[in-house]
């Protein structure tokens, strides 16, 4: 039986030092909970963009924002317990 892993997405843009950290802090989680991680520049799209602003890193599951600015481990583990 084949499980689709969870998928997360990391909103970001190059050069900005919050969203490295948070791809990072991810990239850790990812060796105690399985999910995939989707990272989306924003400058790239213009909706988004605009959508985002300034207002990046931004962490998603779907439609539903997780954290933004700073990985909320707390929020982060909490979604994982009830996927």
């Amino acid at each position: 039986m084949t499980t689709t892993l969870p998928t997360l997405t990391l909103y970001t843009r190059v050069g900005c030092h919050l969203c490295e950290e948070m791809k990072c802090q991810l990239e850790q989680f990812q060796q105690q909970y399985r999910f995939s991680l989707n990272v989306v520049d924003v400058d790239a799209d213009s909706y988004l963009k605009l959508h985002y602003g300034e207002r990046i890193p931004v962490l998603a599951a779907g439609e539903q924002e997780i954290c933004h600015y700073h990985l909320d481990k707390d929020v982060v583990l909490a979604y994982f317990k009830r996927s």
